[in-house]
Order: structure tokens, then C-alpha cells, then sequence
């Protein structure tokens, strides 16, 4: 992407006042028809190419059917169909398709200057002011309406007719203009604010109100000739080589190369970048950086971070987690579902983790935060190590006798190993505690039960998840073992269709492994009660399952005939799919009627 064309998202006025003209022409024609609802321009963007319709496929970026949701701008987190905010539990991709596209970060910058153009078509302001205004509120337009349009809306006193039509579009999709009132508009005044927010407005995203700009200009006019020290580098310059923003405060070229520079690629900050200027809290508009740098890097490093502000901000986009990966998947209604990259990552649109079917987003999250910290390392401690009871240093019995010394040179304390209690009241009870039974020895003593347990259980389940995603591992590299064993295959007069069935058992293979290795998750978090029994029996034969289909894909492959194979391999992936398709449908049947109780850590 070209740096300096890439972002530019200033708009021809040419252009916009010719809509202007003809959008007026029209109304003459039709001024005394009422406005069709249904084909009012509500801002939506579709990036399909001229004479491509929605429901196209092209190079597959159009993935799955239309899963509901709809209505709604399909820009700006506020935008998005009436689907429902972001569940919890994942969906089920035999049971319901998700319709989603894979967008390139071109293709995403050019929604986010679609989306400054649709605000600008009613506030009128410098499209860069506007983006600055659109990154304070989270690039929700809605809420940058709400807070920028006038308060003195009165529909009884202007006819619609007297705006543009693009203008009284735009106006319908935001709800300022209304069919309750259809021959009736406001007295719009010479800018489309609400003069009492205004100030506070501009204030609290930090910029300078437009129609200020030409007063500040004219009161930090220099001559020319006169040189002056710049206040960062203190190096005399004429005043033709120092630039500054709105806020008046002006430094040398050098020295603002320099700064943002330093701000884009050392710290990382793009919408938020400052005057440099002490105490000065005003942005740097986008116009100005990339006019002022003039590497090509740093410009692309700036158009990325806004870039991502725009995509972290949205909660219909979502950047595809694979290292290196530089796509972003566009949703229609956000949910916790699949959705496949271009470069063939799957994941959950809700967490951003692989695919997960079926544990819950919340139940990963928490399983993945406790196998990342040290919670097991303490269990481990809390399960073969005690404190001593005077100096508290932690001590692993490494011989069967009860009688410890603390092996601190400052503590030298001797104690049972049993109950912790000093070792001189125990007499001749040489080891061997005779206070067993006490309150205090048994209380922690079943701390230390609980600890081993705790210990020994999560051992258990994360002991198999890992053995699956291992597995996982290993069964991605069959695919290269399948394709030579097709093609000595076909080499034995099969076809080239009739051997496919290794790949699609090798595909089943893998989503077993995946959807086996997320069910110890689950389980992990259930707690015991019939459907549970239920699920670890459904889980326990896709297991045994999929061990025997990973036999013959591993061994038999190259010991049986060709046709035993491939009736042995049939079979079985056929079985793996159905037991698979009967646990997943038994956990969401769970969900839906609210079957499940779960263990809090």
C-alpha cells in the first residue's frame, strides 16, 4: 500500500458539491413523494467489487450463509445487526453457519475513511478533526452524533427539501430526521453543533475547534525573515522552517520529524499523540504526520496503528491471530463462533483462541491463565513440602523418619513432621507422633489432602489435554505421509477421486483430536451429576475412536491392501464424525436447558 495515497481520506469538494447538485435536481422532480424507508442509504460498505452482489463468492472472502442478525451500519462498534452482543458459549457450526468476510488492512482502511465520510456528510469538519473525534468515542458514530448535532432540532419550522439529499439521507440513518414528520425539518444554523457542548466537546478530545483555527493562525504569524530558536533543539532557523499545530506552539521541522518518529516506532502510539509543547494536550492531526515524516516505515507503522484502533475498537472486526497474519474478519453480528482466515487459521470470533467447541470462552480463559501461572507450582509446594514452624522456610521430607531439624543455620529448630509440633514434649515416641488425633495436626494435615488432591485432579485433565494437542502436532504431519500414500495409490489404477478418502480422514483425525483435547477443559470445570456421566461416556468412545483411527492411519497404512485400507479408514472416520457430531450436540443441549453445574476455583 502506497504511504502517502493509502491514507488519504481528504474529499473532493468537486465531487461533493456535484452530488449536492444532482441530489437537488432530483428533489425537484420528486418533492412531493415521500421517502421509501427500505431504500434509504443507511451507511452501509460493502467491499464487493462493480457487478458483484452481496451473496458472491470471491476468492473466498465470502464465507457461510447469512446466520441472522442484520440492520444496522456495518461500521463503528456501535453499528451491527440485532444477532446479540458477544455469547459466552460457542456456537455450533453443523447446526448454524455464521456468515463472516476475510478483509485486507487496505480494504479495512478504506471502511474507517467510509466512515469518517458518512460523519462528515453532517458535521462538515476537516476529515482528519473527524477522525480524531470518531477515535474519542470509540469510533462509535452514534454516540458522536448524539453528542455533536444540535439540541434545538424543532421539525415544525424548515421543510426536509431545503437540505441536500445526500445530506437528509444521511440525516434518516442517524434518527435526526424523522417519517413522523415527513414535510417538516430543523433551522440548521451555519455549523451542526450545539453551541453549549461544543466547547466541551472539542475539549475532551483535545483539538482545536475548526472555526477558531483561521483566529489562532493569524495571532502566531511571524515575518518570514525573522529567525528564531526552536524551544526543543534551541538551534536558530528561519521562521519558514517551523511548523507547529493549531495550539500555536511551533518548532523545527528537524525536531518534529524527530518526536513522531519516536512516538510511532519506539512507543508504539498513533491517535494519541501530543503536541510536544509542556502541559500541551492537543492531537496531532493525521494530515500533519504524514506530512511531516518523510519515511516510508514510520508512515506505514502510523497507518497501521490507526488502523488498529479502528479494528480493537469495532466489535464487528476482529484481526486474525496467526503470527505474520495481516487480515481482519468483518462480521455481521458479533457471537462466539468459528471463522476461518484466509491463510487458514480457525478461531472463535469472541476470544480470538482456536476454535474451542465445546468448552465455554470464559472456562478457556481461566484454564489458560491457570496452566500459564505458577497456581499448580504452589499445590505442588502445598502437597510435599512444609513450613518449618519456627522460621517458616519451606522443607521436603526426603527420609521416612518424623523427626526434622530445620536445616537454617540461624534456626536449627527440631519439630515432628506430623503434627509440626516441637520434638522434645514427644518423648520416647522416637518417630512416631503420638498426638495424631489433635485438632491442629488434623486441620492441616487435611489442608495437605486437599492440596494433593486439588493437585492430583488438575494433573489428570491437563495430563490429557496436553497428550491430545501433542497428538495434534503429530497428526498435522500426516498429511504429508497421506499425499505419498495417494500417490502410490493412483499409481495402482485408483483414481484421483477415489483416494481422497485418506485427506478427509486425516481432517476428521485432526477435529477429533481438537474438539478432544477442549473437552478435558470442560470436564475439568463440571461438576458430577447424570448428563455428566453421559458426557464422559460420549467422550471416552470418541476417544477409543479416534485412537483406532489414528492406528491405521499411522501403521496399517503401509501394511494392509489397498482396499483394506481404505474400507478399515472409511469406517472408522465415518464413526469418529458421528461420535464427535453426538458429543458436541449432547454439551449444547446442555447449554440451551441449563443442564450443566460447573466447579468454581
Amino acid at each position: 500500500m502506497d504511504s502517502d495515497e493509502g491514507y488519504n481520506y481528504e474529499f473532493d469538494e468537486d465531487e461533493e458539491c456535484s452530488e449536492e447538485d444532482s441530489g437537488a435536481e432530483e428533489e425537484e422532480d420528486d418533492d412531493d413523494e415521500e421517502p421509501d424507508d427500505d431504500n434509504l442509504d443507511l451507511g452501509e460498505v460493502e467491499l464487493v467489487e462493480p457487478g458483484l452482489g452481496v451473496g458472491s463468492e470471491r476468492d473466498g472472502l465470502l464465507c457461510g450463509e447469512t446466520g441472522g442478525g442484520g440492520g444496522g451500519s456495518a461500521l463503528g462498534p456501535g453499528g451491527g445487526g440485532g444477532g446479540g452482543g458477544g455469547g459466552g458459549g460457542p456456537g455450533h457450526e453443523q447446526e448454524e453457519d455464521y456468515r463472516y468476510e476475510v478483509l485486507t488492512a487496505e480494504q479495512i482502511l478504506q471502511h474507517m475513511v467510509e466512515c469518517i465520510r458518512e460523519v462528515n456528510e453532517v458535521i462538515q469538519n476537516p476529515a482528519t478533526i473527524t477522525r480524531i473525534l470518531l477515535s474519542h468515542f470509540n469510533w462509535d458514530k452514534e454516540k458522536l452524533m448524539e453528542s455533536s448535532t444540535p439540541d434545538f432540532l424543532d421539525l415544525a419550522t424548515c421543510h426536509r427539501s431545503q437540505l441536500p439529499l445526500h445530506l437528509r439521507n444521511s440525516l434518516y440513518a442517524w434518527g435526526l430526521l424523522t417519517l413522523e414528520h415527513p414535510s417538516t425539518m430543523s433551522a440548521l444554523s451555519s455549523h451542526w453543533y450545539f453551541d453549549g457542548n461544543l466547547e466541551k466537546l472539542f475539549a475532551e478530545c483535545h483539538v482545536i475547534n475548526p472555526s477558531k483555527k483561521s483566529r489562532t493562525r493569524q495571532m502566531n504569524t511571524r515575518s518570514s525573515a525573522q529567525d528564531m530558536p526552536c524551544q526543543i533543539c534551541y538551534l536558530n532557523y528561519p521562521n519558514s522552517y517551523f511548523t507547529g499545530l493549531e495550539c500555536g506552539h511551533k518548532f523545527c521541522m528537524q525536531c518534529w520529524s524527530e518526536y513522531l518518529t519516536t512516538k510511532i516506532m519506539e512507543e508504539g502510539m498513533g491517535q494519541t499523540i501530543s503536541c510536544p509543547a509542556h502541559g500541551c494536550d492537543i492531537l496531532v492531526d493525521d494530515s500533519t504526520v504524514m506530512r511531516l515524516i518523510t519515511d516510508s516505515k514510520v508512515k506505514l507503522k502510523y497507518q497501521h496503528l490507526i488502523t488498529n484502533s479502528f479494528v480493537e475498537c469495532n466489535r464487528l472486526l476482529k484481526w486474525c491471530p496467526a503470527p505474520d497474519c495481516h487480515h481482519v474478519v468483518k462480521v455481521q453480528y458479533p457471537d462466539a463462533k468459528p471463522v476461518r482466515c484466509k491463510c487458514g487459521r480457525q478461531f472463535c470470533f469472541n476470544c480470538g483462541e482456536n476454535w474451542h467447541d465445546p468448552v465455554k470462552c470464559k472456562w478457556l480463559k481461566k484454564w489458560i491463565k491457570k496452566c500459564d501461572d505458577d497456581s499448580e507450582t504452589s499445590n505442588w509446594i502445598a502437597a510435599n513440602t512444609k513450613e518449618c514452624p519456627k522460621c517458616h522456610v519451606t522443607i521436603e521430607k526426603d527420609g521416612g523418619c518424623n523427626h526434622m531439624v530445620c536445616r537454617n543455620q540461624n534456626c536449627k529448630a527440631e519439630f515432628c513432621w506430623v503434627c509440626l509440633g516441637p520434638w522434645e514434649p514427644h518423648g520416647s515416641a522416637w518417630y512416631n507422633c503420638n498426638r495424631y488425633n489433635e485438632d491442629d495436626a488434623k486441620a492441616a494435615r487435611d489442608a495437605q489432602e486437599r492440596s494433593r488432591a486439588a493437585l492430583q485432579r488438575y494433573l489428570f485433565y491437563c495430563n490429557r489435554y496436553m497428550n491430545h494437542m501433542q497428538s495434534l502436532r503429530f497428526e498435522h504431519k500426516l498429511y504429508a505421509q497421506v499425499k505419498q500414500k495417494m500417490e502410490e495409490m493412483q499409481q495402482h489404477n485408483m483414481s484421483w477421486i477415489e483416494v481422497q478418502f485418506l485427506k478427509k480422514a486425516v481432517d476428521v483425525l485432526c477435529q477429533c483430536r481438537a474438539t478432544l483435547m477442549y473437552t478435558y477443559v470442560f470436564a475439568f470445570y463440571l461438576k458430577k451429576n447424570n448428563q455428566s456421566i453421559i458426557f464422559e461416556n460420549n467422550q471416552a468412545d470418541l476417544e477409543n475412536a479416534t485412537e483406532v483411527l489414528s492406528g491405521y492411519l499411522e501403521r496399517d497404512i503401509s501394511q494392509d491392501s489397498l482396499q483394506d485400507i481404505k474400507q478399515k479408514v472409511q469406517d472408522k472416520y465415518r464413526y469418529c464424525e458421528s461420535r464427535r457430531r453426538v458429543l458436541l450436540q449432547h454439551v449444547h443441549e446442555g447449554y440451551e436447558k441449563d443442564l450443566w453445574e460447573y466447579i468454581e476455583d
